[in-house]
């Protein structure tokens, strides 16, 4: 019976962690820290390349990818309902 018990304990952990990680793959705060990543690389790259407007044009990527991860809910939402039935 300590078996048992031991085992569910352990699927029960893991599933906290699952969750945990669930809830930071879906956060605004990995979000930010990602799209401030990406304005940062390319802030300094268009700069060592001597690009005009470095900062103002490090906006396009970082500020796309904030808005492609605002899409996806609606995507994940509209394949669910629809492509996944043909599977």
């Amino acid at each position: 019976m300590q078996y048992v018990e031991k085992e569910i304990f352990e699927i029960k952990e893991r599933n906290k962690k699952v969750e945990a990680d669930k809830a930071w793959e879906i956060s605004w705060t990995r979000r930010m820290c990602i799209g401030a990543a990406v304005f940062l690389l390319a802030g300094i790259w268009l700069g060592l390349i001597n690009d005009s407007y470095p900062w103002l044009k490090a906006l396009v990527p970082s500020v796309g990818y904030i808005i492609s991860t605002l899409t996806l809910p609606l995507a994940k939402k509209f394949w669910l309902k629809n492509i996944r039935r043909v599977i």
